[in-house]
């Protein structure tokens, strides 16, 4: 709704996400999307994706996926793990983990969960046993006595980032699995941030520490 002075008018227009169908010849590269191709592609994609077929779009980030995991304890129904998702989709992390409830809120993944590959598990012990089997450190983000701060510690590469739900927080079995406990920073009142915000800040610090920032889009 708009306010002038005559009162609430409703937009007749709105801007338009992406692009329309593909001018011209059609490319025969067998990633191209015939359906995309000829009714045009409106997804939340970056450009060098458009028109590509979503399985074909999975590959090619396969192919560059950083080495570190994220998995958040799921014994809420929050919506901060669709905000997670998407935050693991635009860093390219190897997967997100559900620990817990298999059912979550997709609301805040902004339909990214069809390019990020995601795994679930029962419990702390199976998403434990997981990582030990691929030489994966466990590192839980949780503002408790003994947490080291991430802005100054050295995050493992090969890495699960282990986050909690908004409130209570990581369960005491979820610590017990880590072998390293970060916190974030605060100056304010409140004793923790936002999960979903959280998450995108240590994602954001592995970034910074491992990833080649010269291939970012």
């Amino acid at each position: 709704m708009e306010l002038d002075e005559a009162g609430p008018t409703e937009w007749t227009a709105r801007e338009e996400v992406g692009v329309g169908p593909w001018p011209g010849e059609w490319p025969s590269d067998e990633r191209y999307d015939p359906e995309l191709l000829r009714e045009g592609d409106r997804r939340n994609v970056v450009d060098a994706y458009r028109y590509w077929r979503r399985e074909a779009i999975v590959a090619d980030v396969d192919r560059r996926r950083h080495p570190f995991h994220v998995a958040i304890e799921n014994f809420q129904h929050d919506h901060n793990i669709g905000t997670v998702v998407r935050t693991a989709n635009a860093f390219a992390a190897a997967a997100v983990h559900i620990v817990g409830r298999r059912r979550w809120n997709r609301r805040g993944a902004m339909v990214t969960d069809r390019y990020q590959h995601l795994e679930h598990h029962p419990d702390i012990a199976s998403l434990a046993e997981f990582a030990a089997a691929r030489g994966l450190a466990v590192v839980a983000v949780d503002n408790t006595p003994g947490a080291q701060p991430v802005e100054t510690v050295a995050l493992p590469r090969e890495c699960v980032l282990l986050f909690g739900q908004e409130g209570p927080g990581l369960s005491a079995g979820a610590q017990e699995a880590a072998s390293l406990v970060v916190s974030i920073a605060q100056f304010g009142t409140t004793r923790s941030v936002n999960a979903g915000v959280a998450a995108g800040i240590v994602m954001h610090t592995w970034v910074r520490q491992h990833a080649d920032l010269a291939r970012a889009w």
